[in-house]
């Protein structure tokens, strides 16, 4: 590779690597990506949350492409897990049922060290991801992605290009400030010839637990999700409360979810599977 260094050849090794991508994901059914362009508006939450919600029908493979600030292992209570290496490549991280996680979080020495890298190292490390895995069963896959539309979202449109990605989720709070970032990430898509599967408003509204009254927390001036959904064409595919039940880092098993909760998921699961058409 670095024989090539500078000249408008691609390197063999990555030609190779890219080749690999496509062998890596012949069986899996869809590629999804989760997207926000802007940061704190619960992304890795919702992809967590539908990621469980997508494993009680099908095998699901997630990846946490957050490199800098990956949340997965700490949603999933898995930090100090360590990811395998056989002939087939590395093995995900079994962190529930149905549901095969890969994270940067799994190859740091120490739990709270930080990955330090700039814009080749992570190219490098998201082909890896895709070519070094052994995504062999997944049937979904989920990619969590960090805010914005830079090294990492490039790098996977580029390296998937040949598997195909099925679309994108977007996700937002109902205020301008996130909405205006988020018609940046739905341009991106279109660039990037990425379908926009829908956009999931998160932090919605707030459901007093004594007196039962639903109240904005966000100002939507602009008219929240909705009204942004109606203008650029692309579906709604649903609204996630703010719910005590919904903190993050406080999802599991033992922390079961509130029925509004619920019953918000069941309608985004099924307008997710009649997006991708599976």
């Amino acid at each position: 590779m670095r024989g090539l260094c500078g000249t408008s050849q691609v390197p063999e090794a990555m030609i190779k690597a890219i080749e690999k991508v496509k062998e890596s994901f012949i069986d899996v059914k869809a590629k999804i990506l989760v997207l926000s362009g802007k940061g704190g508006v619960g992304k890795s939450t919702v992809t967590y949350l539908i990621s469980k919600k997508l494993s009680e029908t099908y095998q699901i493979g997630l990846l946490d492409l957050d490199l800098c600030g990956p949340s997965m292992p700490t949603l999933f209570n898995c930090e100090t897990e360590k990811l395998h290496q056989t002939a087939l490549g590395y093995e995900p991280c079994i962190v529930a049922d149905n549901i095969n996680l890969v994270s940067t979080q799994f190859f740091l020495d120490n739990a709270d060290d930080p990955m330090i890298a700039r814009g080749t190292k992570k190219n490098s490390i998201v082909l890896e991801f895709l070519s070094d895995i052994n995504w062999d069963g997944s049937e979904i896959l989920v990619v969590d992605t960090p805010p914005g539309t830079s090294d990492e979202h490039l790098s996977i449109v580029s390296f998937m290009s040949g598997t195909g990605i099925d679309g994108a989720i977007i996700v937002t709070t109902p205020e301008e400030v996130a909405l205006s970032d988020v018609r940046r990430e739905i341009r991106f898509c279109k660039k990037s010839g990425i379908k926009v599967l829908g956009v999931i408003e998160n932090m919605s509204s707030y459901v007093c637990p004594s007196c039962g009254q639903s109240s904005s927390i966000y100002p939507r001036t602009t008219g929240g999700a909705e009204e942004m959904c109606k203008n650029e064409d692309i579906p709604l595919l649903g609204k996630l409360p703010l719910d005590p039940t919904l903190v993050a880092g406080c999802l599991g098993d033992k922390n079961p979810l509130s029925e509004a909760v619920e019953i918000a998921l069941e309608g985004i699961a099924q307008n997710i599977k009649s997006a991708i058409n599976i």
